[in-house]
């Protein structure tokens, strides 16, 4: 992967799973048999700010709360690059605790996610970025492109995006119709596409676009 400018040859792709029941033994035995093949990819944090299935915030300090949380999985030993807010979630002072972790963002989509209401904050970007943080800090943007539906829809049609992410959740495992449209979908993108990771990206991406932070919020 270049270091220097864009990504300058070929198309790529890349796919994450948001983790939200790792410890539901179900869930994990699916999680883990997909991965079989590949060796896992880098480790991001998924933060629910207020419970297990209402991750946007309804109080509290979630700048605050990202914080404590990537200070957990330090003390774990675990090492945590990217992050992705629940619930599609991000505002200024999140990405500046961010930025000052060194990780990189995967919470702006490039469609705005139906259960919002009209008025939620949302990162809506097309393709990567570096986003202009009031501090003076900068935050490099991995924007994802399609959800599983939006995946299977486009299977027959051309997408010129020079980078596709995709995503799932770890309980659309249980879900034969949404884990089969998962599996082909990747199988076709796989056909058109070089596989990567958002590791790969991560060192190796340095996006043409850059914008400040307030004016790509939507």
């Amino acid at each position: 992967m270049p270091h220097t400018g864009h990504i300058l040859h070929g198309r790529y792709a890349v796919v994450s799973c948001h983790v939200e029941r790792p410890l539901d033994d179900a869930v994990w035995r699916r999680f883990a048999v997909l991965h079989e093949a590949q060796a896992r990819g880098p480790l991001g944090l998924h933060t629910h700010w207020t419970a297990p299935d209402h991750a946007r915030p309804t109080g509290g300090d979630p700048a605050a709360l990202v914080r404590e949380q990537a200070g957990w999985l330090r003390s774990a030993g675990l090492q945590v690059d990217l992050f992705c807010g629940g619930g599609w979630y991000l505002d200024e002072l999140v990405a500046e605790v961010l930025a000052e972790l060194g990780y990189t963002d995967c919470t702006a989509t490039a469609f705005r996610p139906d259960y919002l209401a009209s008025d939620a904050v949302h990162l809506q970007l097309d393709e990567p970025a570096w986003l202009e943080l009031p501090s003076g800090r900068r935050l490099l943007e991995l924007t994802t492109t399609h959800s599983i539906g939006l995946l299977a829809r486009g299977v027959l049609t051309p997408d010129r995006r020079q980078i596709v992410h995709a995503y799932f959740h770890d309980t659309d495992l249980l879900d034969r119709r949404r884990s089969a449209a998962l599996r082909v979908g990747l199988a076709i993108l796989g056909l058109k596409r070089q596989p990567t990771d958002l590791g790969e990206l991560q060192r190796g991406l340095r996006p043409a676009k850059t914008m400040s932070f307030a004016k790509s919020l939507g």
